[in-house]
């Protein structure tokens, strides 16, 4: 059985990179994207290991604080 996990962001700001691509896969920690806030670059990291099921932002994008940027399946 697949559980999807959802990546977060934390911090309302812009997409600087996007580090991987859906079906990557990805250990706990591992840099998934950089958000850009208030001139900081700021680590998205995995919340779990899985593969990257889907990338729901791209370079350049406006994000919220508490918009889903990422799905893992594990």
């Amino acid at each position: 059985m697949t559980t999807r996990i959802e990546v977060i962001s934390e911090v309302a700001g812009t997409v600087w990179t996007v580090a991987l691509a859906p079906g990557a896969q990805v250990a706990e920690g591992d840099e998934i994207l950089v958000l850009e806030s208030m001139k900081m670059e700021i680590p998205v990291p995995a919340p779990a290991p899985g593969v990257v099921a889907e990338l729901l932002v791209a370079p350049g994008e406006a994000v919220a604080e508490g918009q889903v940027l990422a799905r893992i399946d594990r």
